[in-house]
């Protein structure tokens, strides 16, 4: 299970303490909330999407953020493409609900979106649907391993809205 091997990673790392285990689902941004018990937008979701070379690429942003298709393409000169779950094993090593930037698979690139930076604290999941791990943004960049900060969402009146 990638609960295991996300734990293992952040043991190595001495950092196991960091991650929560629910009884109750995480699987949204809702959910992930009201299981921590914080708003919304301090659950960074991880997205995952297809890459030209047929990789993954993960971009985590604030829970209340959206992906703004041109900024996407932009950046990363390809359409937003979700990868389907049933390939997120394949491709990320964690299935969908628990799809988080820690302990993927080789060759799949993971990005921060400037979207999380106004927050101290931020609740990436952890492996699967009933994990979170408690990170401020220095230990998120320390590690997820990130390649560099990005700015692919919307403006969040326009993702709220």
């Amino acid at each position: 299970m990638a609960i295991e091997k996300v734990i293992s990673y952040f043991e190595a790392l001495g950092a196991a303490e960091k991650i929560k285990r629910f009884t109750v689902s995480s699987a949204t941004v809702e959910l992930a909330a009201a299981a921590l018990g914080v708003e919304g937008a301090r659950i960074a979701k991880t997205m995952s999407f297809l890459s030209p070379e047929g990789g993954a690429i993960l971009v985590v942003t604030a829970g209340d953020t959206k992906i703004d298709n041109p900024k996407f393409k932009a950046q990363f000169h390809t359409k937003a493409k979700m990868i389907p779950p049933e390939l997120l094993p394949e491709l990320v090593g964690h299935e969908m609900g628990g799809v988080c930037p820690f302990a993927v698979k080789d060759g799949c690139r993971v990005y921060l979106d400037e979207s999380l930076k106004r927050f101290e604290v931020v609740y990436p999941a952890a492996g699967d649907a009933a994990s979170a791990a408690e990170l401020t943004i220095p230990e998120l960049e320390a590690y997820s391993g990130f390649v560099s900060w990005v700015d692919v969402c919307k403006e969040r009146t326009e993702a709220t809205e």
